[in-house]
């Protein structure tokens, strides 16, 4: 969404791009749309103290103006202000954004009551805009978790957009095979998601025992969890949490009354933070060189980018010749690498096309 192209439902704007309605976003009532609307016809906005001014701030109170800055509203507007600016304080318990809307109450004030004075001429008092306070940015969990709360999906990103590497290297398997589990029996099934909802609780005789929810980029699926793996792993059984699992698929078992066999069974054998896979699993590095790149620049611009990240991970390289399609593997002997997603982004940068194992 954006306070200068979005309306009340879901538009194109000029670009072809889809505009998020307002309408759409939980606390942003159709009084709200309409003066936003309304009021950008003289004009885009040019900054919230802009739009502080402009807007009917009866229809557009304090939980709009809230709505619109967690889901993005603000975003595009000039300035450098960033979401977390909007709900920090400078200890007086009072967030900017609460300041901003005071601040153009005031202003609309002082325009409606506007005196004459003896001269004929109109006084205006200058109202000072609020200082915009200096603040860290949310990360992406905090950013897209509070975006969520409003427009109920995720719109500027995914939270596991920081562990694409993580989910495409180190899983064999999305939450999308655990819908369809009889395909699945007796293997291992190896994932990453994010948990978004946690229930603990107790059994008649007395046992713990989890529910718990997680999402990945394609499905979300709610596990169970019982016993003896329950005791084991439930410090991570925590929202928002990014794990990484490796589940077994038993059968199902056989109710000796009914004959009927149950649904197959999730047996977690590992579990454990995402943020720690790359350290954990990530051994080796490969660098592939076309050989049609083997020149002395080249080379030395690859051994620039690795000394920068040097560490214990096995680096080894694959010089290929595209057209026979043929290849020879050389490890290094003296150089190894410290893994890590800073380095593989730099490599990326610079088209330097690698694997990890």
């Amino acid at each position: 969404p954006d306070v200068n192209e979005s309306f009340r439902k879901f538009t194109v704007n000029d670009q072809g791009a889809v505009r998020f309605g307002m309408g759409a976003i939980k606390g942003v009532g159709t009084g709200a749309v309409a003066t936003i609307v309304e009021k950008r016809q003289d004009g885009k906005y040019k900054s919230v103290f802009d739009f502080a001014r402009r807007v009917d701030l009866r229809a557009a109170n304090k939980k709009a103006f809230e709505s619109l800055a967690l889901a993005g509203g603000f975003d595009e507007l000039d300035g450098d202000t960033h979401r977390a600016q909007f709900f920090n304080d400078d200890g007086d318990g009072i967030t900017f954004l609460e300041k901003a809307v005071k601040y153009g109450a005031r202003y609309q004030e002082n325009e409606n009551s506007s005196q004459v004075s003896l001269f004929g001429e109109s006084s205006e008092v200058q109202i000072p805009e609020p200082e915009v306070p200096p603040c860290e940015e949310w990360g992406t969990m905090e950013k897209l978790k509070r975006e969520k709360e409003v427009v109920g999906v995720y719109i500027s990103g995914h939270p596991l957009d920081d562990f694409k590497t993580e989910m495409q290297t180190f899983c064999n398997a999305t939450l999308t095979h655990f819908n369809q589990m009889e395909a699945f029996v007796n293997r291992e099934l190896t994932f990453g998601g994010v948990i978004t909802d946690v229930q603990h609780r107790v059994s008649k005789n007395g046992k713990g025992w989890a529910l718990f929810t997680v999402e990945d980029f394609t499905d979300s699926f709610e596990f169970r969890m019982f016993g003896e793996e329950y005791l084991k792993n439930r410090h991570f059984l925590i929202p928002n949490s990014f794990i990484h699992a490796k589940v077994f698929i038993r059968d199902g078992f056989v109710n000796r009354d009914t004959g009927r066999k149950s649904d197959p069974r999730t047996q977690f054998n590992a579990i454990s933070l995402l943020q720690d896979v790359m350290d954990t699993h990530a051994k080796k590095l490969t660098i592939n060189i076309d050989i049609n790149e083997v020149a002395e620049n080249r080379i030395e611009e690859i051994k620039n980018i690795l000394d920068q990240y040097k560490g214990d991970a096995k680096l080894h390289f694959q010089v290929f010749e595209p057209l026979e399609k043929l290849y020879v593997k050389m490890p290094s002997k003296r150089i190894k690498v410290n893994i890590c997603q800073e380095l593989l982004d730099t490599l990326k940068q610079n088209n330097v096309h690698h694997k990890l194992n």
